[in-house]
């Protein structure tokens, strides 16, 4: 696109420190076209205004407007029109989903980009130069680290290059010159324990809010339904760090109901008792609550049969007709309920044996239907299954006489 000189707006969407700032300079570097930068949050309706007007006097202009995600409609509803000109073209940069955080509008004007964290090899390649460059980087200090220094800070700076280099730099400038060695060619070594007091950034980007956010709930839900312990022991220890215990909670709640289910309701209980429990201590000692509950869903049988049941009942009363209560069902608790025949037919199915009655208790045209769908994936469901299709029949064959 760039070779060509086809430039039309953009999204980079991505991780935070990987480069999508340097990009779009690049980008910009290639052109003949100025190369504007504002920021969604913090720059004015007026500031856009200002590059407008640049744009339609020079030709075209190149904005790079970050934390796009941020962007409030007055500001988009002034952008609109100028992407439609041509006398902008928008780069824009976000760490949010675009397709969750983007209006429609900007969304279906810009080619979406997504950008993913840097290797490792990078990482420690661009360490490299920061290393031996003097003018722009860190080469006059003449610093060796040693192969644990390096391997933490490219392991703790997770893909993220800024927040790498700001790392290393602050670890060669606090680190105290009069240790040079001699017997390193007066070297700085900053060994691992130097390196850590310099890392003031977790491991694990998290914003409660935002994608990462929900992919990473997402992965421990689906680790846990595909019975894999580790993952989802490696998932929950992200979402202990992150100290968002609500989510983690709330989460674990629906994990239990929608894919243990009815293959395993005492561990349903379980969990419930142990989000109790977990919300009581709190982070850290929450963990090891949590901990037991998410190795038994793992190890547990497994059954979607109660989320599928109730989603297809729900899709019938979405795509069909409302259809009436049976009369005999009806209240009748007032007075002229009888005249109006509501309850007059209801039977009580504790006055029979078994306290159980054949009865129509479903409208006439759902009669029929059958939503629950057991799977019978343990004892307790297989039981259940066993006893739910004895019901039907008992109540098919009592209805027909």
């Amino acid at each position: 696109m760039v070779e060509a000189k086809l430039l039309s707006s953009m999204i980079l969407y991505g991780p935070p420190g990987i480069g999508k700032t340097s990009i779009a300079s690049a980008i910009a570097g290639s052109t003949k076209y100025a190369f504007r930068k504002l920021n969604a949050a913090t720059d004015t309706k007026k500031d856009l205004q200002i590059v407008a007007e640049e744009g339609k006097m020079s030709g075209t202009v190149i904005l790079l407007l970050d934390e796009i995600h941020r962007l409030d409609k007055t500001k988009q509803d002034f952008l609109l029109p100028l992407l439609e000109s041509g006398n902008i073209i928008l780069i824009e940069s976000t760490t949010e989903n675009p397709y969750i955080s983007i209006s429609p509008a900007i969304r279906s004007r810009c080619q979406i980009f997504e950008l993913h964290r840097l290797k490792s090899t990078d990482i420690s390649k661009a360490i490299d130069r920061a290393l031996t460059d003097s003018e722009n980087g860190l080469g006059k200090y003449n610093v060796e680290l040693t192969k644990d220094a390096r391997n933490l800070l490219i392991d703790k700076g997770n893909g993220d290059l800024r927040c790498t280099l700001n790392a290393l730099e602050l670890a060669v400038l606090s680190t105290d010159q009069e240790k040079k060695s001699k017997s390193h060619k007066d070297k700085l070594i900053i060994d691992k324990a130097e390196m850590q007091d310099s890392i003031q950034f977790k491991s694990q980007n998290y914003d409660s809010s935002g994608d990462g956010h929900y992919d990473l709930l997402s992965a421990f839900q689906k680790s846990i339904r595909g019975s894999d312990t580790d993952a989802a022991l490696y998932y929950l220890g992200n979402l202990c760090e992150s100290g968002d215990l609500v989510a983690i909670c709330r989460r674990l709640l629906v994990i239990a109901y929608e894919d243990i289910g009815l293959a395993n309701p005492p561990a349903c209980s379980r969990v419930v008792n142990a989000v109790q429990a977990a919300q009581m201590v709190g982070l850290p000692e929450a963990r090891i609550i949590l901990s037991n509950a998410v190795i038994e869903l793992c190890l547990s049988p497994k059954s979607n049969s109660a989320i599928v049941a109730i989603d297809s009942a729900i899709s019938d009363i979405q795509n069909k007709q409302n259809y009436s209560i049976p009369d005999s069902l009806k209240d009748a608790h007032y007075k002229g309920a009888q005249n109006l025949n509501h309850g007059v037919s209801y039977i009580y199915p504790h006055d029979y044996q078994g306290d159980w009655v054949a009865q129509q208790y479903l409208p006439n045209n759902l009669k029929n239907v059958s939503y629950f769908k057991p799977k019978g994936n343990s004892k307790i469901e297989d039981a259940l299954k066993k006893q739910y299709l004895r019901l039907k029949k008992m109540q098919h064959d009592g209805l027909q006489k």
